[in-house]
């Protein structure tokens, strides 16, 4: 890592080719494309010369023996100067509410010699007490090649932190710092009540642009978007699904962990990815506050999130040709095709070149759909029935699911 890179996680649409069926493949993993350096500043006037033009109308008519008209538009002007000045004024009190609980993230890994070999920074947002401690929630992906952290508040002074627990399913980390002479924490709202079109606010410390927070504007785009996400840097699929509130507040590198605001200052999101293209603007994302709680309630509990693990590596059926192989019935068109296995699966007796088509009632077309269901609504200890093919024969076994290790 570089300084001013927090390993931001944006994506971006690529064009796919249909690989060939290769029985002792691997799994791939999709990488989030590309990080972007370029930084564009844009104003714009076009609002302000409209409303330039309507007073000037509006004060022309005022003189007009029309007296219906004249006394309308006047009122709905009056209308329309008010509220903008109301809304700013609310934007910066919740700008003023936040900003004294955001800070920077630096994320920096040292050898056995204490020597650097990478720094990274980001952003993080103070939620909580423990003792004489604070706790800060961030992202992942800002920390996770680190070994050495530091908190840097909005007035510039550093102190240490260390790392609580992180998820990369949910690209959420909790670290902890010395919170002598902290007094403003920062409080959740509720991401269950948002709608398109509420105004949101993003605060963070773009490409690493000092450690007073950059604050950015927008609205709620989307409050619910599911996007695809990958958990690794190499390969062409997703592994993973994401529901995220989408938001036209920019948000860039630096501003990974901090977080997205209503009105009323209250943290609905944390900022976690954009997708990023040629011609793309304003599509950011954020994990919903109400999403992120129960994930970092585990960290600060578990230092992890528990989850249930099959032991298969797989590839979904749909994604290859050449798969005469396999010898399925000409009805089987989807299904996830077993490239390895381990722990329970073995023990159960899956074989690579199974084709898992079925999980309890659960029909099962892709890697994510069984990471979806297995940790969405199964628990470690849990048993789950598999039903798959195996040399054109539909067979099923019981795998018994153990817990997840980290990776």
């Amino acid at each position: 890592m570089s300084l001013f890179d927090d390993d931001f996680y944006s994506t971006k649409r690529t064009k796919h080719r249909q690989p060939v069926w290769r029985p002792k493949g691997s799994s791939a993993f999709a990488s989030f494309a590309g990080r972007r350096r370029n930084v564009a500043l844009a104003a714009g006037v076009g609002g302000a010369l409209a409303m330039l033009l309507l007073v000037g109308i509006v004060n022309g008519f005022g003189e007009s023996e029309s007296s219906t008209e004249a006394t309308a538009i006047p009122a709905a002007a009056a209308n329309a100067e008010v509220r903008p000045m109301n809304i700013n004024d609310s934007i910066v009190a919740a700008t003023e509410r936040i900003k004294p609980a955001v800070v920077s993230v630096i994320s920096s890994k040292k050898d056995d010699k204490g020597q650097e070999s990478g720094i990274g920074i980001g952003s993080g947002v103070i939620f909580a007490r423990n003792g004489d401690k604070v706790r800060i929630v961030t992202n992942s992906h800002v920390v996770e090649n680190g070994n050495q952290f530091e908190m840097v508040n909005f007035q510039g002074e550093h102190r240490s932190a260390t790392l609580v627990g992180r998820d990369r399913v949910t690209d959420l980390a909790v670290l902890e710092a010395d919170g002598k002479d902290i007094k403003v924490l920062a409080e959740f709202g509720d991401s269950e009540t948002l709608r398109a079109g509420e105004v949101a606010i993003a605060v963070g410390n773009p490409l690493g642009l000092g450690f007073s927070p950059t604050v950015t504007q927008g609205i709620i785009s989307s409050p619910k978007r599911t996007i695809p996400v990958a958990l690794s840097r190499e390969g062409t699929d997703y592994d993973w699904e994401m529901d995220v509130i989408q938001t036209d507040a920019a948000i860039n590198q630096g501003n990974s962990g901090g977080p997205l605001v209503n009105i009323d200052g209250k943290v609905i999101g944390i900022n976690s990815m954009k997708i990023s293209d040629t011609g793309v603007e304003g599509l950011g994302f954020a994990i919903p506050i109400n999403s992120a709680k129960p994930i970092i309630d585990n960290l600060i509990t578990d230092h992890k999130v528990k989850r249930p693990l099959m032991g298969v590596s797989t590839q979904e059926l749909q994604a290859f040709k050449g798969t005469d192989v396999l010898k399925l019935p000409a009805e089987v068109k989807t299904g996830i095709i077993v490239f390895d296995v381990s722990g329970p699966s073995k023990e159960a007796g899956l074989k690579p070149q199974d084709v898992i088509i079925q999980l309890d009632d659960r029909k099962i077309d892709s890697t994510i759909a069984l990471r979806k269901y297995l940790y969405n609504e199964k628990h470690i200890g849990d048993k789950v029935n598999v039903v798959f093919y195996r040399g054109g024969k539909k067979m099923n076994t019981v795998v018994t699911l153990v817990e997840a290790t980290d990776k």
